[in-house]
């Protein structure tokens, strides 16, 4: 069995430590804030999983290098726009060869780098994998079966993170195509952001596939272009991460959505939420890869104008439905003109 730190006390490393102590791993969680160590050491309850008790043999600390010391596997799990700031607190303690697997989604701002590539470029020493899929906190913390990807530029790394994660409850593929998990996982967020925002303003299903279906179309053309891969796209952690997060009121970005869609602000949403919604972090850095790749992405376009250009949700949808005519796939030919 594995020792493992978990860097990152929200839902989700929270609900990976569950899992992670059933596999019968050593578990450390780490948090920057003492008070929220305070917390769960006392109640051993998240309180945005209320559900779930913390097992006693899952450790609590907010010492960085007390819960990085002698760790097999560190599973970093804080919002994407921490992962630099943290990273580069981890600096001083990292081994050489050290196995990290990032479970934060999400695109730098400023660089437009990924979550991992900001974490090999603070970390050069370490070997970093990704796990992503489909797959809230909610139900990964008690048990429900959950199938998710762990990807790596190793066959080998990523084969020791499946073993590690892998469990009756939660299935684990492998991939190398790290670039397009990522771009999966950070994008799908900002598609979710106008999947609520039409829940919010009373749409109904037929309004939610549109969205799902050419959001993906938006992603995988991206993607593509930048060097991902269509079958990942097409697999858990493109399509299927993005129907769980248009679909889920687990899904924060969704309940945000929800909240625009129904006149809120993207400050008063983010506040009713209270977690991190990591669509509106992303939704400025898709915009900028899609004009740097000159890739058409209407939906994103539309939810950066509702985020930060004042635009009403009701006249975006309008927008995107009064497009010039087009064919759904180019790729495909007429038999007859």
């Amino acid at each position: 069995m594995a020792s493992i730190g978990v860097i990152g006390s929200g839902t989700w490393g929270t609900a990976l430590s569950v899992l992670l102590n059933g596999n019968g791993h050593t578990v450390q969680i780490w948090s920057a804030i003492p008070q929220e160590i305070a917390e769960l050491k006392e109640t051993r309850i998240h309180r945005n999983l209320p559900e779930v008790r913390l097992p006693e043999a899952i450790g609590l600390t907010d010492d960085l290098q007390e819960a990085m010391r002698d760790k097999d596997l560190l599973v970093l799990a804080v919002p994407s726009v921490f992962v630099r700031q943290t990273s580069q607190r981890m600096k001083p303690y990292i081994k050489k060869g050290q196995v990290i697997t990032n479970v934060a989604k999400g695109i730098e701002e400023k660089s437009l780098m990924t979550l991992s590539q900001i974490i090999e470029e603070e970390l050069p020493e370490a070997e970093v994998t990704v796990l992503s899929g489909p797959s809230h906190a909610e139900e990964v913390s008690r048990g429900l079966p959950t199938t998710c990807v762990a990807g790596a530029r190793k066959r080998s790394v990523a084969e020791f993170v499946q073993g590690i994660f892998m469990s009756e409850v939660f299935r684990v593929y492998t991939s190398p195509d790290v670039l397009g998990i990522e771009l999966g996982g950070a994008l799908k967020n900002v598609i979710a952001l106008a999947a609520g925002m039409a829940d919010g303003l009373g749409y109904g299903d037929n309004t939610k596939a549109a969205l799902i279906t050419r959001g993906i179309a938006e992603i995988s053309r991206l993607g593509i272009d930048m060097g991902g891969r269509m079958e990942t796209f097409a697999g858990l952690t493109g399509i299927g991460d993005l129907i769980v997060t248009c679909a889920s009121m687990h899904s924060r970005n969704r309940r945000a959505g929800i909240l625009i869609g129904r006149g809120y602000t993207m400050e008063e949403a983010m506040a009713e939420v209270k977690m991190v919604v990591e669509g509106v972090y992303s939704a400025k850095a898709a915009l900028a890869l899609s004009q740097q790749y000159k890739v058409s992405m209407p939906i994103v376009e539309q939810v950066n104008a509702i985020l930060f250009g004042g635009m009403p949700a009701k006249e975006a949808v309008l927008e995107l439905m009064l497009r010039d005519k087009r064919i759904e796939n180019s790729d495909l030919e007429w038999s007859e003109e």
